[in-house]
């Protein structure tokens, strides 16, 4: 029997489903804002096993038929940048709030949803550092070799500062816990010693 966590997550998954990009993982080709947001589900368990079903959407949707709205839209500049990830993360939001209610969850379920997705509330929220979190750790888990690769020294430790300073101490303990190449290690460290 269907139940609105699962109709929702279900239409959450058959939207990433459609990602265009495909990424390679143990021998299989998954489509990759469905392997991304597997991995971001991944790190919540391990964060929190008592996630309410709202932090559980929230953070399975976070970049919501994302490739749709691609970051050459924007002027290739730092308030380009954060232009666009703010209206992504309010059209994701809305998305998903749609989706909620159809499911059948209250609107002030699809809200708490939406509002998780927005990342509102980061400093008092104790759900939305949860949600930061994972954001935070799937970066270094599974974005970070590549990134590191593609701009200079000092951009990559700053962004890895940035990305430090954004997450709790359980998420700290995690990040530590990545498996990554010798040269991101010595970056992390680098970074987390200035």
């Amino acid at each position: 029997m269907s139940t609105p966590y699962s109709t929702a997550l279900a239409a959450i998954d058959a939207a990433h489903a459609l990602d265009p990009t495909k990424v390679t993982t143990a021998g299989a080709e998954t489509p990759y804002e469905l392997h991304y947001a597997r991995k971001c589900t991944s790190y919540l368990e391990k964060l929190s096993s008592t996630a309410s079903e709202p932090l559980r959407l929230a953070i399975r949707a976070q970049h919501f038929r994302r490739w749709e709205i691609p970051r050459s839209l924007y002027p290739m500049t730092r308030p380009g940048y954060h232009a666009w990830r703010t209206f992504l993360k309010k059209r994701q939001a809305t998305l998903v709030a749609e989706i909620c209610v159809y499911a059948g969850y209250t609107t002030e379920n699809a809200e708490r949803v939406a509002s998780l997705i927005r990342k509102e509330d980061l400093k008092t929220d104790e759900e939305t550092q949860v949600l930061e979190d994972v954001a935070c750790l799937v970066f270094l888990d599974d974005q970070f070799e590549q990134f590191e690769k593609e701009h200079d020294e000092e951009k990559i430790l700053g962004i890895l500062r940035k990305t430090w300073g954004k997450m709790s101490e359980k998420g700290h303990a995690l990040a530590l816990e990545i498996h990554m190449s010798k040269r991101a290690q010595e970056l992390v460290q680098r970074a987390l010693a200035e």
